[in-house]
């Protein structure tokens, strides 16, 4: 199947029939689907034919159905079952009614501290059970997270996880580092595999967005982004949102550590102090650095708009002098 033939609302897909298409990533399409034999809606998820024919691609979509067989908790999407129609290899999954994470941050963030910290604690509760597996999901982002019927969060899209059968893989139609930028830690960005402590850094910076609104780094482009995930210090959340105590800020501050040996060493630990905030030591405050709010300003849209017009003025200035002269 290539993305010229994806499947239309009708279309039988072996003993599926299709309803929507519901996304279409780097190399498969998900459609929503009807089960003939169960009677159940459910998802599929059909890699594209072309990525089929990447040793790499294919080795993505095989190690997704290795994870879903594996874990089975709340906070991650259910695999049930897998198959091949016409030569062509399926996934299907737990259909979810909800909104992605993205979504609910688009919405409502800044959360409630309260209310960040219930949804993050829901999360590292299932990536600790990913990693009492042995498997390291390294693309956490708030796209691949689920807020279903009673602000469940399901985690999905295993495709970059790292388990104890996987070997080293180059993607032909990705980038050279997993992950996406936001969210990647350091060691990541280095092109390193990552490891339990990776997905920590992701939780924290998740958390870091729910409870600011935005993430601790940012750029115009994602190499800018990636310099200052392997250079910068994340900024105090609780200076951002007053709100914020520095209990949580500690536990936000590290998470996103840059080295790995100074975070969480494990997420049971993290999960530990979600729940016991008021025993969190706060002592890692006094190395994060705490922006001025002149070097705040300076970072902001509205600095370099104005930096942009008075460049321009300058220009103008410039070149009218300079015509002037020759006149």
């Amino acid at each position: 199947m290539s993305r010229t033939t994806m499947l239309q609302i009708g279309d039988q897909f072996d003993h599926f029939q299709i309803q929507a298409h519901i996304a279409q990533g780097g190399m498969s399409d998900i459609y929503r689907a009807f089960d003939m034999l169960t009677s159940k809606e459910v998802v599929l998820k059909i890699p594209d034919k072309l990525s089929i024919g990447d040793p790499a691609q294919y080795e993505r979509f095989q190690r997704e159905l290795e994870v879903m067989r594996t874990l089975q908790h709340p906070a991650i999407l259910k695999g049930l079952g897998s198959g091949k129609f016409n030569s062509t290899p399926y996934l299907v999954t737990e259909l979810i009614e909800g909104e992605s994470m993205r979504e609910l941050i688009a919405r409502l963030a800044p959360l409630p501290s309260a209310e960040a910290v219930s949804l993050i604690r829901k999360i590292a509760d299932g990536i600790a059970h990913c990693h009492d597996h042995q498997i390291i999901h390294r693309d956490l982002k708030p796209e691949n997270i689920l807020i279903a019927a009673g602000g469940q969060p399901v985690v999905l899209d295993f495709g970059l996880a790292l388990t104890k059968k996987a070997f080293r893989v180059t993607y032909a139609n990705l980038s050279s580092t997993a992950g996406t930028p936001d969210y990647m830690a350091p060691e990541q960005i280095e092109g390193q595999r990552g490891d339990v402590r990776t997905d920590i850094y992701a939780v924290g910076t998740m958390l870091f967005e729910l409870l600011a609104g935005r993430t601790p780094f940012s750029g115009d482009t994602n190499l800018a982004v990636m310099a200052q995930h392997l250079k910068g210090s994340a900024p105090r959340v609780d200076k951002i949102q007053s709100s914020v105590s520095p209990q949580l800020a500690a536990v936000v501050a590290r998470c996103l550590q840059r080295e790995p040996e100074d975070r969480y060493k494990d997420m049971h630990a993290l999960v530990h102090d979600l729940d016991n905030l008021d025993q969190v030591d706060v002592s890692i405050l006094d190395k994060v650095s705490t922006p001025s709010p002149l070097k705040a300003f300076l970072r902001t849209p509205v600095f370099k708009t104005i930096g942009s017009t008075l460049m321009l003025i300058l220009v103008i200035i410039v070149l009218a002098f300079v015509l002037k002269s020759i006149h």
